[in-house]
């Protein structure tokens, strides 16, 4: 069964489903010495994922879909969470994490929809750019195109260093014992999307182990999601955007 094609690109960015690459997204973060560094020191999100979920996933919808006072309200918010944090107004620190979560919701549109159209990609790409420079990035570092955002993150990946900070943060983060009865439950499924997501050099660094069996497991579970998601209403598919649009006030 043939999916269907994917929605026009502001459908793209409200998808539900691109949540589904947000712990790929922090794992990628982590992987920069810089932010396991700030991350380790200063952030509780490992002890209150759900938290930290929350405000993130406010400050994506606000700065990319909200008006401009919800702009001001998280960029303010986000401010103030990275000032205790080492690095937390670091230029490029603060590119990185804008760019792992273009990626990352790249990455899951290709698995669910089977490609992302070049022209979507790069007014995607145009969109995404507000997550940085909305704080300290300064326009010119986001790269201008797709091409461009590809050689950044070529470069940008080869200083990737993976070291006890982030081991150990990702297995707060993944380990299923913090958070919510509903999140503990769903932690092995989101474990192993995760990691099928995530670059093999990254598992390897984060000592995930990847066998045969669970690529097949992983491509069983992605399977279902191409054959079900694409096919929820609209509505449905965009209540998280709406759900955290509504949370800024």
């Amino acid at each position: 069964m043939t999916p269907p094609e994917p929605p026009p690109i502001r459908g793209l960015e409200a998808e539900g489903i691109l949540l589904l690459g947000g712990a790929r997204a922090i794992l990628l973060q982590i992987a920069d010495p810089g932010v396991a560094r700030g991350v380790a020191s200063s952030s509780d999100f490992a002890t209150r994922p759900v938290h930290r979920l929350d405000v993130t996933l406010q400050y994506v919808s606000g700065t990319v879909f909200g008006t401009a006072e919800q702009r001001r309200i998280v960029r303010r918010r986000v401010n103030g969470a990275h000032a205790s944090v080492p690095g937390g107004f670091d230029p490029r620190l603060q590119l990185w994490v804008a760019a792992t979560l273009f990626d990352s919701a790249r990455a899951v549109l290709r698995e669910v929809y089977g490609h992302v159209d070049p022209h979507d990609a790069e007014s995607m790409l145009r969109d995404y750019a507000v997550l940085g420079t909305a704080l300290q990035v300064p326009t010119e570092l986001w790269p201008e195109d797709v091409a461009a955002f590809d050689e950044y993150w070529r470069q940008a990946s080869a200083t990737l260093s993976v070291g006890p900070d982030a081991r150990r943060i990702a297995r707060d983060l993944l380990g299923g014992r913090v958070g919510p009865l509903w999140l503990r439950a769903a932690m092995p499924t989101l474990r192993l999307l995760t990691a099928g997501l995530l670059p093999g050099e990254l598992r390897r660094a984060y000592g995930i182990r990847w066998s045969p069996r669970q690529q097949r497991r992983y491509d069983r579970r992605m399977s279902l999601v191409r054959a079900l998601y694409p096919r929820l209403p609209r509505r449905v598919r965009q209540w998280p955007l709406r759900y955290y649009l509504g949370r800024i006030a």
